[in-house]
């Protein structure tokens, strides 16, 4: 995909297809103003007829008017134009990239030039190009017949001169995220028997080679040599051997704390022992999705070459029964040496959490993040729109909720307070790994953070917002935006 920036006449551009903004209230766009005034009032009169009424997310294909170069002129309704905000933005800009006709390659728009408080150029471009790789992407289905990839090829912004040097940056920030969600998606909605463990590892070997980070892929002789009983422990009911995935992208100062980024990388939860309903269990394979999330901003590190320092650490592994896994009743001996009663072995993501995060205490981190498909009693708390946000430093949570409400993948923030642990008391280990069903996503939180008390630390429960299900199923590439917002933040300062 190319990107970039006109401020040439844009009746004479051309290009497949003008998309031109309408607010509610038969208001016009500065562009439909403009390209009414060359078309015999051409845009006016579709708005006045009532086929173009504003109202968000609308659109309406009008073709070869005379005085444009262009062959469509795609009229986008926008709402109302005091009410305009970067979300409602980037709603109606991908239903117009989703209206697009076969064929169409290239298009232009002055969407980034709209007035919207309190939102710079850099933010809208970065917002639209986003957008862009969101509402082009296909499913990497595997399927006899390739998969047509979307035809669109180029996008242009229309900008005055003043304001190309601002609205570049934030296109070559949002190519970076768009990348790196795509990514994401890729990852999760690969099949688990292709999407394993071993498969993870060559991508990170792979996408070290590419961006020249530094990375180490444990085999089980290693992650033994760790004393990570507690990951052990998950992966011992599955044939296929884990890995424990180190990546780092060290483009900071040497003297500057990284920042460490741990993944959930369960390729596939069958719940072991405790094993779930058959129902959906095909969802399983999105389990990996935390770990994905770390692929995707490690793709945007290297795409914006970011001067920070940061580590990925995804310890990754299937959940299977079997003659050997673990059972309820178990006591395992995680590498802190804090040992942990499993009362149920589809409560596994922390256990292969904890030791990842005791293991992120060597690079002496500014943060630790971890990203997991954790509970689903988080689904039910906040359901599919925000993450469910945890952190033991008031200061890192509030730089995290509002980088996700500058990416518009927002998170909300519960409580993990010391009433909460109490519930993962055993009588016969350190702590059980499950609190019980009441604020369940709240005590498997309290457990991680057993394992977090020697830096910063913060928690994202994803499993509301890492993929969808129905007939939109796929993963969402969240979140990576979030993460990279905080990162770029980070950069910044």
């Amino acid at each position: 995909m190319e990107f970039s920036i006109k401020s040439t006449s844009p009746e004479k551009l051309r290009t497949d297809c003008l998309l031109v903004g309408i607010f509610e209230g038969r208001k016009l766009s500065e562009l439909a103003k403009l390209l009414d005034a060359v078309t015999e009032k051409a845009i006016s009169a579709a708005v006045k007829s009532g086929d173009m009424e504003g109202k968000a997310g609308t659109t309406l294909m009008l073709r070869q008017l005379a005085g444009v170069a262009a062959p469509r002129v795609l009229l986008v309704g926008l709402g109302k134009a005091d009410e305009l905000t970067l979300k409602g933005l980037r709603a109606s800009f991908r239903s117009a990239v989703k209206a697009l006709p076969a064929g169409v390659e290239n298009i232009a728009t002055d969407f980034a030039a709209l007035a919207l408080k309190k939102v710079s150029v850099q933010q809208k471009a970065a917002a639209l190009a986003e957008v862009v790789f969101d509402a082009t992407y296909k499913v990497n289905a595997v399927k006899e017949k390739s998969v047509e990839p979307h035809a669109l090829q180029s996008v242009n912004l229309l900008l005055e001169k003043s304001a190309q040097a601002e609205a570049e940056l934030g296109l070559e920030q949002g190519q970076g995220v768009g990348q790196g969600v795509v990514l994401a998606k890729d990852l999760g909605n690969l099949p688990p028997n292709i999407c394993t463990p071993s498969y993870l590892g060559k991508q990170a070997e792979k996408l070290a080679k590419d961006y020249g980070f530094k990375v180490e892929v444990l085999d089980q002789a290693a992650i033994e040599k760790l004393n990570m009983g507690s990951f052990l422990g998950v992966t011992r009911g599955s044939e296929e051997p884990p890995r424990f995935i180190v990546m780092q992208h060290l483009q900071g100062k040497k003297s500057q704390k990284p920042v460490v980024l741990v993944g959930k990388g369960i390729t596939f939860d069958t719940g072991g022992i405790s094993l779930k309903p058959g129902a959906d269990m095909d969802e399983m394979k999105y389990d990996m999705c935390g770990a994905a999330s770390v692929f995707g901003v490690f793709k945007a590190l290297g795409e914006l070459k970011l001067p920070l320092n940061v580590i990925g650490l995804i310890p990754t592994c299937e959940n299977m029964p079997s003659g050997r896994a673990t059972k309820p009743g178990d006591i395992l001996t995680s590498m802190s040496g804090q040992t942990i009663e499993v009362l149920n072995t589809d409560a596994e993501g922390r256990l292969i959490l904890c030791d990842a995060l005791t293991y992120a205490e060597r690079f002496e981190p500014a943060a630790v993040i971890d990203i997991a498909t954790l509970t689903g009693a988080c689904v039910i708390a906040l359901g599919h729109h925000v993450s469910g946000l945890f952190a033991n430093n008031d200061q890192l949570a509030k730089a995290l909720l509002e980088a996700g409400e500058q990416a518009g993948d927002r998170a909300w923030q519960m409580p993990l307070w010391d009433d909460y642990q109490a519930q993962l008391d055993s009588n016969f280990a350190d702590m059980a790994n499950i609190g019980g069903r009441a604020a369940g996503s709240i005590t498997a939180a309290c457990f991680l953070s057993r394992f977090a008390k020697k830096y910063d630390w913060a928690h994202l429960d994803i499993a509301g917002t890492a993929w969808k299900s129905g007939k939109d199923k796929g993963g969402t590439g969240r979140p990576v935006p979030l993460l990279m917002s905080y990162l770029l933040a980070q950069a910044a300062q």
